[in-house]
């Protein structure tokens, strides 16, 4: 069955943009270790704040989740963007990841007012 984040297309998104996080820095050369880590963790930190509020007990919880995913999120996206200026992408894969963080990011905002909407009108269930 499945835990109702796994649902959700902006929890597919992030886990497909950590994997293409993943699979892009392992072209960089060694020089950029530090970048590269940084960016593998603001990726995977999206995908598991979503889940970890999910599971976080509260509705507040689950909110303040996607709001530290939608932090790590803009690092991701700033991280793209040098990466891209830095001549480490090219054009490319700079659309392809920027295109899917955009779409993340949409969604995050959107399940963010969806859970504030669920507080103000009561109809928030923690499974």
């Amino acid at each position: 069955m499945g835990w109702g984040y796994e649902k959700l297309i902006v929890w597919k998104n992030a886990c497909e943009l950590r994997r293409l996080i993943y699979q892009t820095t392992l072209k960089f050369p060694s020089i950029e270790m530090r970048r590269i880590s940084q960016m593998r963790d603001a990726a995977r930190s999206v995908k598991q704040n979503i889940q970890e509020g999910y599971f976080g007990g509260s509705l507040g919880k689950y909110i303040n989740g996607i709001n530290i995913a939608n932090g790590s999120l803009a690092e991701v996206q700033g991280d793209i963007q040098d990466c891209f200026e830095d001549n480490l992408i090219n054009e490319e894969n700079y659309m392809k990841l920027i295109s899917l963080a955009r779409k993340t990011e949409y969604l995050l905002k959107r399940l963010r007012q969806s859970l504030i909407r669920k507080k103000l009108d009561g109809t928030w269930i923690n499974y």
